[in-house]
Parts: C-alpha cells; sequence; structure tokens
C-alpha cells in the first residue's frame, strides 16, 4: 500500500510536498524490484535539478538504475546517512529512506500520479 500523501511518477520515485519544500524517494514496489541496496549515488545541496531529469543513481545486487527527478527545483538537502546505510531505502521507503529535499520551482503535479493511479499503472506490469 502506498501512502496517499505522497505523488508517484512512472519510474517509481515519489514526492511529499509541503509548500514549496518536495521530499523525494523511491518507492516500496522500486525498491523490492531493485533487491539488496547496497549504493546510493545522490547530487549535492545547492544543485539544480529538471523534471524528468536524473538525480542520480541507486545500485543493487541486481543493478544499477537511474533516479529520476518528480519535480524542478533547487537541492536543499540530502540524505547523507544513506552513505553508510544504503539498505535504509529497503527498510523504509517512505520514512528514513527519503533521498532528497528540494526547493521546488513551481509546484507542479501534471504527469505526477496519486496513490490510486501509481497503484493502478504498477497493477499493468
Amino acid at each position: 500500500m502506498n501512502p496517499e500523501d505522497l505523488l508517484y511518477t512512472k519510474q517509481h520515485e515519489w514526492i511529499r510536498i509541503s509548500q514549496d519544500t518536495g521530499t523525494v524517494g523511491i518507492t516500496d514496489y522500486a525498491q523490492n524490484e531493485l533487491g539488496d541496496v547496497v549504493f546510493v549515488e545522490l547530487p549535492k545541496v545547492g544543485d539544480k535539478l529538471t523534471a524528468g531529469k536524473s538525480l542520480g543513481t541507486i545500485e543493487s545486487v541486481k543493478a544499477v538504475s537511474e533516479i529520476f527527478c518528480p519535480v524542478a527545483g533547487e537541492v536543499t538537502e540530502v540524505n547523507t546517512s544513506l552513505v553508510d546505510a544504503p539498505e535504509t531505502v529497503n527498510a523504509d521507503p517512505y520514512g528514513k529512506g527519503w533521498l532528497v529535499r528540494l526547493r521546488i520551482d513551481k509546484t507542479p503535479t501534471e504527469g505526477l500520479l496519486s496513490a490510486k493511479q501509481y497503484e493502478d499503472y504498477i497493477g499493468q506490469k
């Protein structure tokens, strides 16, 4: 079950929007498909990100995958605890396993899915 207060992408990222701040992570579905996460490469604070473009990579025992930014904005915080404990993404993808926080350029929801829409989407895979 995916949290209802989040928006989702078809690339399996989520974003929690609070005023002009967005917290981004990967979905439970994504971490499950990846398997055990062993390394996460994230942007630096101050980096400007573009919606739909790569913000970093996540490496598991199975593969290396790009992480795409759901919205445009400037990175204000990076979850540095993932450097020493990347498996947190597997254990708590919607909580302590968040990846970056950013100041959103504007609050676009175009192309983002509700929890129900996302569940319907992954049900079709």
